[in-house]
């Protein structure tokens, strides 16, 4: 280093290795790729602003060692993202990296913990939701349609209850049953019988499909109150007889209980393996096993009704 380059308050590349323990060829790479700003001497050799250069190269081999990209570092050295901003993003990266890791964990474990016989079926299976963001958002997209009438907040509501999201550290059991769930949707039967569960019988005469959905979720939250009780008719299959009958511009009569017990799907091994396996994953009373419950203490009001 020259006389001119000390009163310029400049330091060659190699200098600059030796304050900071970085090798030559990194800082090389460094500006490069525009992570450090240099400027050549008359001779063509790197020079670096003495009052800042080690501080920069301190800084980036620090955020280096955190994993951070080389954009991002630039970004925190010109000022536009700052070092939390960068950590905070790049945890959030690590974050979705180590969910994708775990679901393929539990996945190669689901299938290696398979009797023989059943490894290639449960291979099948598990290879379909692999995406897992995709199949949550393809049971997603199922309800949206099904409850089209829903304002947002309200769906919202219902996907925080009743669609799953597996844990960040699932078990194969999670992904095994979260992988059945997604395909049950697939079969066009499994599909018709969920969407006669909500609508019930003659789905034509609904005027109002809003306030049915409204409602019924309202008797549905009204019997997850009730904890462990056993199903008996009372307000809860009240409100939910209400709710179909303002939905049809009909009255809560006879005839009209009777129908709603029509062609019934609750007793379908599809809907209770649907809503069994929905309850597996989040261990919470689903919307499923609430109308299943007024299903049943809707029967038991028929009983009565017959026997009166």
């Amino acid at each position: 280093m020259t006389e001119n380059t000390r009163r310029d308050g400049l330091v060659s590349i190699g200098e600059l290795s030796r304050a900071t323990g970085v090798p030559v060829r990194t800082l090389r790479f460094y500006c490069d790729n525009g992570v450090l700003e240099s400027r050549r001497s008359g001779g063509g050799h790197r020079l670096f602003d003495s009052s800042t250069a080690v501080d920069q190269v301190l800084l980036v081999r620090r955020l280096r060692t955190l994993g951070l990209s080389l954009p991002a570092i630039i970004e925190v050295l010109t000022g536009t993202l700052s070092i939390t901003d960068a950590i905070t993003a790049e945890r959030a990266a690590l974050d979705t990296e180590l969910g994708v890791l775990s679901w393929r964990r539990a996945s190669l474990r689901a299938v290696e913990d398979a009797p023989p016989t059943e490894r290639a079926a449960r291979l099948e299976l598990l290879a379909a939701v692999q995406d897992r963001h995709r199949a949550h958002e393809s049971l997603v997209t199922f309800w949206r349609k099904l409850l089209a009438p829903l304002p947002s907040t309200t769906f919202d509501a219902f996907v925080e209850m009743n669609i799953p999201r597996l844990p960040a550290d699932p078990t194969p059991h999670h992904i095994v049953a979260f992988a059945e769930l997604t395909t049950h949707l697939t079969d066009p039967a499994c599909t018709a019988a969920m969407s006669r569960q909500l609508w019930r019988t003659n789905p034509t005469r609904i005027h109002d499909k809003l306030a049915l959905v409204v409602g019924v979720a309202e008797a549905c939250a009204a019997v997850a109150t009730l904890g462990a009780a056993p199903p008996h008719p009372g307000p809860e299959l009240d409100r939910f007889i209400h709710a179909h009958a303002t939905a049809r511009r009909d009255h809560d009569t006879p005839s009209l209980r009777h129908q709603l017990l029509d062609n019934a799907p609750d007793n379908d091994p599809r809907i209770h393996r649907y809503w069994n396996l929905t309850t597996e994953i989040t261990g919470t009373t689903t919307a499923g096993s609430a109308l299943d419950w007024l299903d049943r203490a809707l029967t038991q009001w028929a009983d009565t009704d017959v026997h009166a």
